[in-house]
């Protein structure tokens, strides 16, 4: 509660913390780790609206660890809250892309690549290396473990909603904050803001990217606002069959491409500096992945070797090949969003939010409409440096001087390469054109004196 993020409450409505309680758990524990029986006989007798939101995001986990964490803490959860008294939301946090192998995602609940409960028999008695050996065959067309489990967990979520009121959230990437708390608030480096950190520090120089391809962003605060509306209304209007599926994404109503946000990062990238930038940010987006992976060699790979050997020989630690490394990995990872495109239905939010008053859509806006994308972008650059690099503005004047010093530092780079090259160039004809001349000297024989007479070299 100590979070900067509260400061605002603390200001307004100090009293609102006395209406707090907050109670640690686990979702990997049967009973989500509630041991104290009288904690536990409180909060199943007094809670009446959950947000199930835990889960691991990476990408790159184990199957194991995604089952056991996603999925099976999906499980316990809704087996705790099946036992709470007054229940009347229980909304689950998914993700848009859970079903990412459909180019067109509705606002229903889909069928899951598996039964869950068979898939848990299996995976607890197999060993950790077969596990890791069929992942890919039992994750099939999906890009990773977490879009699995998620896709498992809604097949949990929607067998429940038989016996309590559930809603299923699908929020698209989320992202820095559009108003609230702070305009630009952000405490992850998950996807953009990593982008926007690596190449705003210049050790991101190439990205596989199709440009033209739609950018579903959804800032955090309007996510939030978003389950809270759902939870309201899943509370009022119970649907009869089936869970409650609403879409929290923007390219249907408010779309802007790959290509358009990385133009305004680079905007505003020079305009507010990160502190301690390595080079010049100069980098660009490949449509192709064979000029990306070129790029990777020469613009990430190389260069991170030579500074490290530079670090080596001022007798400093190497770091820089181990960021690439992290770096790299992030990418490979998240291009497999940045180079499709898909489409989302998002009909359901804004029914539901029709239904409030003025001044309560105000209070918990979801009009995704609302976000100017290029304003959007510097405050996230904003928020990227204030809250993740702890940059404030008094810094920026030295920050705008070093980047100027690695603009003619680049610069002056550029030039020697290309000088060099040339060189090279005129040196390599020089030297052919000298074997020519020596290869020539030696085989030409002087004109014979007669007609039909041979020279001596070929006698």
């Amino acid at each position: 509660m100590c979070c900067k993020i509260f400061d605002e409450v603390r200001k307004v409505r100090p009293e609102a913390f006395s209406k707090l309680r907050v109670v640690a758990g686990d979702v990997s524990e049967d009973g989500l780790g509630l041991k104290d029986p009288e904690l536990r006989a409180e909060v199943l007798a007094g809670v009446s609206v959950v947000f199930h939101c835990a889960a691991c995001v990476r990408f790159d986990m184990t199957l194991k660890y995604a089952l056991t964490f996603n999925t099976k803490g999906t499980k316990r959860v809704l087996e705790f809250c099946s036992q709470m008294e007054k229940l009347e939301s229980l909304v689950y946090v998914s993700t848009s892309y859970c079903h990412c192998d459909r180019d067109v995602l509705g606002e229903e609940p889909y069928e899951a690549p598996f039964e869950p409960e068979k898939l848990f028999e299996c995976i607890d008695w197999l060993q950790d290396d077969l596990v890791q050996l069929i992942t890919p065959k039992l994750i099939g067309n999906l890009p990773n473990t977490y879009a699995f489990s998620k896709s498992l967990s809604e097949k949990l979520v929607t067998d429940a909603s038989k016996i309590m009121p559930v809603a299923i959230a699908r929020p698209s990437i989320v992202t820095a904050a559009l108003k609230e708390p702070i305009p630009g608030y952000v405490d992850n480096l998950n996807g953009p803001t990593g982008l926007l950190l690596g190449a705003g520090k210049g050790v991101l120089r190439s990205m596989h990217c199709k440009p033209a391809y739609k950018a579903d962003l959804i800032p955090v605060d309007l996510a939030c606002n978003g389950l809270i509306v759902i939870a309201w209304h899943l509370a009022n209007a119970r649907p009869e069959h089936g869970p409650l599926v609403v879409n929290l994404t923007t390219t249907e109503r408010n779309a802007v491409s790959w290509g358009e946000i990385i133009e305004f990062g680079r905007k505003y990238i020079y305009k507010y500096p990160f502190s301690g930038v390595v080079w010049w940010p100069d980098g660009s987006i490949k449509n192709s992945k064979l000029a990306h992976d070129l790029c990777v060699i020469f613009f990430h790979t190389i260069p991170a070797y030579l500074i490290d050997c530079l670090a080596v020989l001022c007798r400093q630690k190497p770091f820089m090949v181990n960021i690439q490394k992290r770096l790299q990995g992030g990418l490979d990872l998240l291009q497999y969003y940045t180079t499709k495109e898909w489409n989302f239905t998002n009909k359901k939010i804004v029914e539901i939010s029709e239904q409030l008053a003025q001044d309560e859509r105000e209070c918990f806006n979801t009009d995704v409409k609302s976000v100017q994308w290029e304003t959007y972008v510097r405050d996230m650059l904003l928020g990227t440096r204030k809250f993740i690099l702890k940059d404030d503005n008094s810094t920026l004047p030295a920050a705008r001087r070093h980047m100027n010093r690695l603009y003619w530092l680049d610069r002056g780079f550029r030039v020697f390469v290309l000088l060099m090259f040339f060189w090279m160039l005129i040196s390599s004809f020089g030297l052919f054109n000298f074997a020519q001349e020596e290869y020539f000297a030696s085989t030409t024989c002087e004109a014979p004196s007669e007609p039909l007479g041979v020279c001596e070299s070929a006698v």
